[in-house]
């Protein structure tokens, strides 16, 4: 069983949590805390063997500052949806874990603005759905999406190189629940092109960044990123392709760290039990 917590920070808070869990006879596995002093919050994240938690949260709630946010046992098994545009890196490595059970959660199915995509989401027999941004508008392009994410209520969806700006009131309805992978070492290069502007500027490293989508473009709350070292070798299509690679490995990182409930959000930052 899985318990995450997010309150004020005040004194005695480990132990009095120690202290409820020890009343309802569950073994502590794992702990993981922090404190942001600045802000006076406190994170925990603790793994307890299997037990009764069904007065836990309400139990917890009595001895914890007032607001706090508990969640006892999250939703064990995550449900997602995935967007694409034509780049398959990203959604391959995501279909090939969700068949051999490795994702940590199930893909209920795939949308897609362009065919390319749909060949190899049918080989894995997962429902893939052609909705074209052309001759329509943005909104009823997103009204559409939307209509499809909601027959499956997923946990998350997940933009698996999407390349379109979603509208902030898209964003609004699953707020924190989109995950954008993005093809730069953030807050750098940010927008379009990131691997073009990176090779003019002559970087010595690219990197990619997982984050949820917020209203301000590649501003959201940073999940995961990771770097690589590039040279005056490469060219612009060769960082391309190295980028491909960590996109694909951040983004899986990322997924993980959610799926098991390890990342904890507030303000504009997060903070991650790796």
């Amino acid at each position: 069983m899985i318990i995450v917590i997010q309150c004020k920070d005040q004194v005695g808070l480990v132990a009095s949590i120690s202290a409820i869990l020890a009343q309802h006879q569950l073994n502590i596995v794992s702990m993981r805390e922090h404190v942001d002093k600045p802000e006076n919050l406190f994170f925990m994240r603790l793994e307890v063997e299997d037990g009764d938690g069904s007065e836990l949260e309400k139990t917890l709630a009595e001895v914890l500052p007032a607001g706090a946010i508990i969640s006892v046992n999250p939703i064990p098994h995550k449900k997602v949806v995935v967007l694409v545009t034509k780049e398959y890196h990203c959604l391959a490595d995501i279909l090939i874990r969700n068949y051999f059970n490795t994702l940590g959660a199930t893909v209920q199915c795939v949308i897609g603005n362009h065919t390319t995509l749909q060949n190899i989401c049918e080989r894995f027999d997962m429902p893939f759905y052609h909705l074209s941004h052309e001759q329509i508008s943005k909104a009823e392009l997103e009204q559409q999406i939307s209509d499809v994410i909601d027959q499956y209520a997923p946990d998350y969806i997940v933009l698996a190189k999407f390349m379109r700006i979603l509208s902030p009131a898209f964003v609004a309805k699953f707020p924190m629940r989109i995950i954008n992978i993005h093809h730069s070492f953030l807050p750098a290069f940010i927008g379009a092109n990131p691997y073009k502007q990176a090779f003019e500027r002559g970087v010595k490293l690219i990197g990619a960044t997982a984050h949820f989508v917020s209203n301000e473009l590649d501003e959201g709350p940073i999940i995961a990123q990771q770097i690589i070292p590039v040279n005056h070798s490469f060219t612009a299509a060769t960082m391309v392709k190295a980028g491909q690679e960590i996109e694909t490995a951040v983004l899986a990182n990322a997924l993980k760290l959610l799926f098991e409930d390890r990342v904890f959000v507030y303000k504009n930052k997060t903070v991650v039990f790796g």
